[in-house]
Protein backbone atom coordinates (compact mmCIF):
# COMPACT_ATOMS: atom_id res chain seq x y z
CA UNK A 1 0.00 0.00 0.00
CA UNK A 2 1.22 3.46 -0.87
CA UNK A 3 0.63 6.40 1.40
CA UNK A 4 -0.90 9.55 -0.19
CA UNK A 5 -0.08 13.17 0.67
CA UNK A 6 -3.08 13.30 3.00
CA UNK A 7 -1.74 10.37 5.01
CA UNK A 8 -4.31 7.85 3.83
CA UNK A 9 -3.41 4.60 2.14
CA UNK A 10 -4.05 3.65 -1.47
CA UNK A 11 -5.12 0.04 -1.67
CA UNK A 12 -5.30 -1.87 -4.94
CA UNK A 13 -9.08 -1.40 -4.85
CA UNK A 14 -8.74 2.35 -4.34
CA UNK A 15 -6.38 2.55 -7.30
CA UNK A 16 -8.83 0.53 -9.42
CA UNK A 17 -11.61 3.02 -8.60
CA UNK A 18 -9.44 6.04 -9.37
CA UNK A 19 -8.19 4.52 -12.64
CA UNK A 20 -11.76 3.74 -13.72
CA UNK A 21 -12.81 7.34 -13.07
CA UNK A 22 -9.74 8.71 -14.87
CA UNK A 23 -10.43 6.54 -17.91
CA UNK A 24 -13.96 7.94 -18.03
CA UNK A 25 -13.16 11.58 -17.22
CA UNK A 26 -16.09 13.84 -18.02
CA UNK A 27 -18.64 11.07 -17.42
CA UNK A 28 -20.87 10.74 -14.37
CA UNK A 29 -21.26 7.57 -12.33
CA UNK A 30 -23.19 6.62 -9.24
CA UNK A 31 -21.48 4.42 -6.66
CA UNK A 32 -23.80 1.60 -7.76
CA UNK A 33 -22.72 1.97 -11.40
CA UNK A 34 -19.08 1.80 -10.31
CA UNK A 35 -19.82 -1.30 -8.23
CA UNK A 36 -21.68 -2.91 -11.17
CA UNK A 37 -18.74 -2.19 -13.48
CA UNK A 38 -16.25 -3.97 -11.24
CA UNK A 39 -18.64 -6.83 -10.51
CA UNK A 40 -19.01 -7.40 -14.28
CA UNK A 41 -15.21 -7.68 -14.48
CA UNK A 42 -15.14 -10.15 -11.60
CA UNK A 43 -13.49 -7.65 -9.26
CA UNK A 44 -15.08 -7.60 -5.81
CA UNK A 45 -15.04 -4.13 -4.29
CA UNK A 46 -17.47 -3.51 -1.46
CA UNK A 47 -19.94 -0.66 -1.62
CA UNK A 48 -18.52 0.85 1.60
CA UNK A 49 -15.04 0.90 0.04
CA UNK A 50 -16.39 2.67 -3.03
CA UNK A 51 -18.18 5.28 -0.88
CA UNK A 52 -15.08 5.92 1.24
CA UNK A 53 -12.85 6.27 -1.82
CA UNK A 54 -15.29 8.60 -3.58
CA UNK A 55 -15.54 10.76 -0.45
CA UNK A 56 -11.75 10.93 -0.19
CA UNK A 57 -11.36 11.80 -3.89
CA UNK A 58 -14.00 14.50 -3.51
CA UNK A 59 -12.19 15.95 -0.49
CA UNK A 60 -8.89 15.87 -2.41
CA UNK A 61 -10.52 17.83 -5.26
CA UNK A 62 -10.04 15.13 -7.91
CA UNK A 63 -13.73 14.26 -8.14
CA UNK A 64 -16.88 16.38 -8.11
CA UNK A 65 -19.93 15.05 -6.33
CA UNK A 66 -23.30 16.04 -7.71
CA UNK A 67 -26.60 15.69 -5.92
CA UNK A 68 -29.11 16.37 -8.65
CA UNK A 69 -32.35 15.88 -6.73
CA UNK A 70 -33.75 13.95 -3.77
CA UNK A 71 -34.94 11.12 -6.02
CA UNK A 72 -31.57 10.40 -7.63
CA UNK A 73 -28.41 8.99 -6.08
CA UNK A 74 -25.34 11.20 -5.98
CA UNK A 75 -23.10 10.92 -9.00
CA UNK A 76 -19.39 11.50 -9.32
CA UNK A 77 -17.21 12.92 -12.06
CA UNK A 78 -13.42 12.78 -12.28
CA UNK A 79 -12.08 16.29 -12.85
CA UNK A 80 -8.40 15.85 -12.04
CA UNK A 81 -6.45 18.83 -10.87
CA UNK A 82 -7.10 21.23 -13.76
CA UNK A 83 -10.37 20.12 -15.38
CA UNK A 84 -13.48 22.00 -14.28
CA UNK A 85 -12.04 22.78 -10.86
CA UNK A 86 -13.21 26.37 -11.29
CA UNK A 87 -16.73 25.19 -10.55
CA UNK A 88 -18.26 25.83 -13.98
CA UNK A 89 -19.63 22.39 -14.74
CA UNK A 90 -23.32 22.42 -15.60
CA UNK A 91 -25.76 19.58 -16.13
CA UNK A 92 -28.98 18.71 -17.90
CA UNK A 93 -31.21 15.87 -16.72
CA UNK A 94 -33.71 14.07 -18.90
CA UNK A 95 -37.05 13.88 -17.10
CA UNK A 96 -38.01 10.74 -18.99
CA UNK A 97 -34.97 8.41 -18.91
CA UNK A 98 -32.97 10.10 -16.13
CA UNK A 99 -29.83 10.56 -18.25
CA UNK A 100 -27.45 13.19 -16.88
CA UNK A 101 -25.68 15.23 -19.55
CA UNK A 102 -22.58 17.36 -18.95
CA UNK A 103 -22.98 20.87 -20.36
CA UNK A 104 -20.04 23.06 -21.23
CA UNK A 105 -21.29 26.20 -22.94
CA UNK A 106 -20.04 29.78 -23.01
CA UNK A 107 -23.60 31.11 -23.23
CA UNK A 108 -24.41 29.47 -19.89
CA UNK A 109 -21.35 31.13 -18.36
CA UNK A 110 -22.66 34.47 -19.68
CA UNK A 111 -26.05 33.77 -18.08
CA UNK A 112 -24.42 33.07 -14.70
CA UNK A 113 -22.38 36.28 -15.04
CA UNK A 114 -25.54 38.23 -15.92
CA UNK A 115 -27.41 36.90 -12.88
CA UNK A 116 -24.48 37.82 -10.68
CA UNK A 117 -23.91 41.34 -12.07
CA UNK A 118 -27.48 42.41 -12.78
CA UNK A 119 -29.33 40.65 -9.98
CA UNK A 120 -26.68 40.32 -7.28
CA UNK A 121 -27.20 36.58 -6.96
CA UNK A 122 -24.53 33.90 -7.19
CA UNK A 123 -25.77 30.64 -8.64
CA UNK A 124 -24.07 27.42 -7.57
CA UNK A 125 -23.08 25.62 -10.80
CA UNK A 126 -22.64 22.30 -9.00
CA UNK A 127 -26.28 22.43 -7.93
CA UNK A 128 -27.78 24.00 -11.04
CA UNK A 129 -29.53 21.46 -13.26
CA UNK A 130 -31.59 22.08 -16.36
CA UNK A 131 -34.49 19.65 -16.76
CA UNK A 132 -36.08 18.59 -20.03
CA UNK A 133 -35.90 15.78 -22.58
CA UNK A 134 -32.75 14.36 -24.16
CA UNK A 135 -32.65 13.91 -27.96
CA UNK A 136 -33.58 10.23 -27.79
CA UNK A 137 -36.58 10.74 -25.52
CA UNK A 138 -37.70 13.82 -27.43
CA UNK A 139 -37.53 11.89 -30.73
CA UNK A 140 -39.50 8.98 -29.29
CA UNK A 141 -42.20 11.28 -27.88
CA UNK A 142 -42.62 13.14 -31.16
CA UNK A 143 -42.89 10.05 -33.35
CA UNK A 144 -46.28 8.44 -33.65
CA UNK A 145 -44.95 5.03 -34.66
CA UNK A 146 -46.91 5.09 -37.94
CA UNK A 147 -44.65 3.97 -40.79
CA UNK A 148 -46.66 6.01 -43.27
CA UNK A 149 -46.66 9.17 -41.16
CA UNK A 150 -46.47 12.17 -43.47
CA UNK A 151 -47.30 14.84 -40.98
CA UNK A 152 -43.95 16.55 -41.42
CA UNK A 153 -42.73 16.24 -37.86
CA UNK A 154 -46.10 16.78 -36.20
CA UNK A 155 -45.97 20.51 -36.87
CA UNK A 156 -49.04 20.37 -39.09
CA UNK A 157 -51.35 19.40 -36.23
CA UNK A 158 -52.11 15.91 -37.53
CA UNK A 159 -52.82 14.68 -34.02
CA UNK A 160 -50.82 11.47 -34.36
CA UNK A 161 -49.08 12.15 -31.06
CA UNK A 162 -52.54 11.88 -29.48
CA UNK A 163 -53.15 8.48 -31.06
CA UNK A 164 -55.45 9.76 -33.81
CA UNK A 165 -55.34 8.18 -37.27
CA UNK A 166 -54.16 10.03 -40.37
CA UNK A 167 -56.54 10.83 -43.23
CA UNK A 168 -53.84 10.55 -45.88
Amino acid sequence: MARTKSGSYNTKQSCEILNFLKEHAGSHFTSQEISDHFRALGINIGQATIYRRLDRLTTEGLVNKYIIDEKSPACYEYIGTDNCSCGTCYHMKCEKCGKLIHLSCDEINEFFDHVSKEHGFLLDPKRTVFYGLCNECNDSENHCGEDACSCGGHDSGCGCHDGEKHDN
